[in-house]
């Protein structure tokens, strides 16, 4: 058995732990054909099967070589056991050949990575003859394939990860697989140390930096079956190192064969890849599946507030493939410059038939942890920014394509989306000309822009979405929000208000079955709709017990050039603090119980089957004036102006026209 030089993976491992914090999440404890990432005609390279080597014994040694000789190997050199010391500078070029059996001890010099095997131990100081290794599974007795125990997948996870270790220490910048599948353990914690706790990223097969792991079709990684209870753990790492890239194949976990416990409350789980403290990270052409936990958690090394922090910095997942995932398809709680971009998200949180589908049940959740202080003060344990999220395809995920809980500097956008998104507390996140269309009639919202009043949430932006087949298109309950140029159609409402403050809605195009513009038993101030099209089957704005509490006395809602396109009304009931002026209205104006309302200088109200404006109930501060109102002709019972207010003195009416057609 060959025994590979342990110094590379040894002090690797040590510089790891010698880390004083770790993130938040360490700190608690069917296959897909993919195109070849980097364009190759040849998605499967000729790694999968040994070539027709030799047979024939060698009958010449490598002993007594001179020094800066090159030997080409066309047979079978069996060392029987020893350790040949090669002179210096010698090249051992391929040909059909192998080397087994021993061990060769260079003093500089190439050998071609085909002889590479584990019936050859390699030492000394040598380089391979090409950058691009081959591994060809029939040569490594120790990485075993198919079904197998805990204890080998566990080999197969250190014997897997010390080859590309070995390999790069040889030169190797690209690490080729083909057909290839086995099972890897690591959720067990193999620290020698006195530092016992079990980190992720650590266990896992870890790829080097300044290295390419590029994988076939045919290459399978699959997570052994872990048992219950078990809430981490994760295929493959990126772990403090720089200028990695990982393409093709396919990360499997184990969603569906491993064991949960009966405390398990949608947490317990491993994860397909991790990106801790990575610099310059591409994934391109993965397959994530049946990941039990997730498929990718990108996060950092250490807490933003600490000067040992290691943000995750440039990370690209393109191209790829998330597929019944449970939990999330990815989380990203500490990084930044990060880029997700042309991949399929596909039933991501869906409950499978052998498993639930977890808690959280968002494609993308972006959740940075923040905590107050004794005194009140926020602190960012982690921080996530500078995340564009683009060229996506989403369909059925349980609850939605993105989530960004905290995080700053988000931008979603040109995604195809069969759910929805959310943000709540952020800045300077921007949704933009994303197409909404419902995976099924189910679909309650397509945006909902969140964050309440907390002093974190400004500067956001929803922008030219096309929203389709929803059961309401837009909600906010937010502030300092900009939502326009959205088109809104075939969904029941248009955009709902909810605690929404200093924002603006303009240009947005809506034709729904029920109300365009809603808000009920809530506040809102120092919002605008302005220049958006309606048409709506219910009200085209329904707005009702808004800003009624002594606080909200001061608070104002303005609509202002919009056109209101088919005969329904425009309804304010018990609400206070509306300024609707420069409109033009097909269909009637109606004012309920209201106070602080301002209907002035609209452009056009054209009735049929309403009164033109009509005020019923008990008001107070209602102005009327300066309007162009046409006569309704649905019956002698409309009037331009019907005020039936049982509290007159409250109604102020001046220069409003009433004209024939």
């Amino acid at each position: 058995m060959k025994k590979f030089p342990y110094f590379l993976l040894i002090v690797f491992t040590l510089t790891l732990l010698s880390c004083s914090n770790e993130s938040i999440e360490d700190l608690t404890s069917e296959e897909v054909e993919t195109p070849d990432p980097d364009g190759d005609t040849d998605t499967n390279p000729d790694t999968d099967i040994d070539p027709d080597l030799s047979t024939s014994p060698c009958d010449f040694s490598l002993e007594g070589l001179a020094s800066n000789s090159t030997v080409t190997i066309d047979c079978v050199m069996d060392l029987e056991g020893k350790t040949i010391s090669l002179p210096a500078n010698v090249n051992l070029d391929f040909d059909g050949g192998s080397i087994i059996n021993g061990t060769l001890v260079f003093a500089g010099g190439t050998i071609d990575g085909r002889f590479l095997n584990s019936e050859l131990t390699i030492e000394g100081t040598t380089r391979l003859k090409d950058p691009v290794f081959k591994f060809i599974p029939s040569r490594w007795h120790n990485i075993k394939q198919g079904q197998t125990t805990s204890d080998i997948a566990l080999q197969n996870t250190a014997n897997l990860e010390e080859l590309m270790f070995f390999t790069k220490s040889l030169g190797a910048t690209t690490f080729e697989m083909g057909t290839f599948d086995a099972y890897f353990e690591t959720t067990k914690v193999t620290s020698t140390t006195t530092n016992q706790n079990f980190y992720a990223s650590i266990e896992a097969i870890n790829v080097p930096g300044d290295f390419h792991l590029k994988m076939g079709s045919g290459t399978v990684l699959r997570q052994y079956p872990a048992e219950g209870g078990i809430e981490n753990g994760t295929i493959l790492a990126v772990r403090d190192v720089a200028n990695v890239r990982i393409s093709g194949g396919t990360l499997m976990g184990d969603r569906d064969l491993r064991t949960y416990s009966a405390n398990d409350v949608g947490l317990e789980g491993t994860h397909l890849l991790h990106i801790h403290s990575g610099r310059n990270i591409t994934v391109d052409g993965v397959n994530f599946e049946n990941g039990s936990k997730g498929a990718i958690h990108i996060h950092s090394l250490g807490f933003a507030f600490n000067p040992d922090y290691n943000p995750t910095t440039g990370v690209d997942i393109i191209n790829s493939t998330f597929k019944n995932i449970r939990r999330m398809g990815m989380a990203i709680t500490d990084g930044r410059d990060v880029l997700v971009e042309n991949n399929k998200f596909i039933n991501i949180g869906q409950p499978s038939s052998a498993s639930d589908g977890g808690e959280v049940g968002y494609a993308i959740n972006v959740e940075a942890v923040r905590r107050r202080d004794a005194a009140g003060n926020l602190v960012e344990y982690e921080r996530a920014f500078d995340i564009m999220i683009r060229g996506n395809e989403e369909t059925n995920s349980r609850v939605g394509f993105v989530s960004v809980h905290v995080g700053q500097q988000v931008t979603v956008e040109d995604n195809n989306v069969g759910t929805r998104v959310v943000y709540s507390l952020t800045n300077g996140t921007k949704i933009l000309n994303n197409r909404f269309n419902a995976s099924s009639s189910d679909e309650e919202f397509a945006i909902f822009a969140a964050g309440g009043l907390s002093e974190t949430v400004y500067d956001n932006e929803v922008a030219n979405n096309t929203i389709t087949g929803y059961g309401l298109g837009i909600a906010t309950n937010t502030q300092d929000t900009y939502v326009h140029g959205n088109t809104i159609s075939n969904c029941n409402m248009g955009i709902q208000i909810t605690k929404t403050m200093n924002s603006r809605f303009v240009n947005n195009t809506i034709d729904v079955a029920n109300n365009g513009i809603s808000g009920v038993s809530t506040f809102a101030d120092n919002v605008e709709f302005s220049n958006n099209n309606i048409t709506a089957q219910g009200f085209h704005v329904k707005l009702s017990l808004i800003n009624q509490k002594p606080e909200e006395s001061g608070y104002r809602i303005t609509f202002r050039g919009n056109s209101f396109l088919n005969e329904k009304q425009v309804n304010f009931y018990q609400t206070n603090g509306i300024n609707f002026t420069e409109n033009e209205v097909v269909g009637g104006i109606e004012i309920g119980d209201a106070s602080n309302i301002t209907v002035s200088a609209n452009t056009k109200i054209e009735p049929n089957s309403s009164d033109g404006i009509r005020i019923y109930g008990s008001h107070d501060a209602i102005t009327i004036s300066d309007n162009n109102i046409l006569e309704p002709t649905g019956g002698t019972r409309f009037n331009c102006i019907n005020n039936s207010s049982s509290t007159p003195s409250a109604i102020t009416l001046s220069n409003n026209s009433c004209n024939q057609r």
